[in-house]
């Protein structure tokens, strides 16, 4: 199997992707984040694997909520310098790992974190397999990801209304699979996919569903940023909670 593409290696994408909000202020900058962490277990003393950590903001927040050890992967080496120097912690590991084709321990966490990663995977059955074998029995998947209607666009971007304001044309929803699109970069490439086939790839994983959120911003929030109030009009993310459960048959 390819490995994963690694666009954040690339200059003019690390470069922009630097100047994000998020990029910029961590935790604070990411508009999901609040709904994100109340899908958290808690994190004291467990055992953590974040994927795609990008500049290891969740695992240091991991750490400092009393995780017992923080395996923190991504596939970018610039990704990885990044988070040792702003978010190094004694009980975080960063190592470099192509999701694609990575192997985990079995029963080796409590959690499995990911951010804004899936959508990168094209063989995502094969990765939601690994991660509930190296869950615990009662183990959680805690993960956000592009909403299919944001990643089903073969070119993704607003449309003026007729009659007036922005709106986000779908097409090729069931058409699944690579996309190659320009977003702070050219040539990103992501990997539609159906939420029939994404609820469907966690149930035969032996992931059960227990929360399953489209964000949108809060009253709240909009009064803080309102500039976000234009991801009213369609969801972004996609942001889930699961649980390993034991089903007869399963392979390991």
């Amino acid at each position: 199997m390819a490995g994963a593409q690694n666009i954040y290696d690339r200059s003019d994408f690390f470069e922009a992707y630097a100047r994000l909000r998020r990029s910029i202020e961590g935790l604070a900058g990411m508009p999901e984040w609040p709904t994100l962490e109340a899908l958290l277990p808690p994190l004291a003393g467990a055992r953590v694997v974040d994927l795609g950590c990008g500049y290891g903001w969740f695992s240091a927040h991991a750490a400092d909520s009393g995780a017992a050890s923080v395996l923190a992967l991504d596939v970018s080496e610039r990704m990885l310098e990044r988070a040792r120097e702003l978010n190094a912690r004694a009980t975080v590991t960063y190592r470099r790992a192509d999701l694609e084709t990575e192997a985990f321990p079995a029963e080796a966490f409590d959690l499995a974190f990911s951010a804004l990663t899936l959508h990168y995977v094209a063989d995502l059955p094969r990765l939601l397999n690994e991660i509930a074998r190296a869950l615990i029995p009662g183990g959680v998947l805690v993960a956000s990801l592009e909403h299919p209607i944001l990643t089903a666009p073969r070119h993704p971007g607003w449309s003026e209304a007729p009659h007036g304001g922005k709106v986000w044309p779908v097409d090729g929803y069931f058409h699944e699979g690579r996309r190659e699109i320009e977003w702070l970069a050219k040539g990103v490439v992501k990997h539609h996919r159906t939420l029939e086939s994404l609820l469907t790839g966690l149930a035969e994983a032996g992931l059960g569903l227990e929360r399953l959120v489209e964000f949108r911003p809060s009253l709240e929030l909009l009064a803080e940023r309102p500039e976000l109030a234009v991801e009213l009009e369609r969801p972004m993310f996609l942001l889930i909670r699961a649980r390993t459960t034991p089903v007869e048959g399963r392979q390991g």
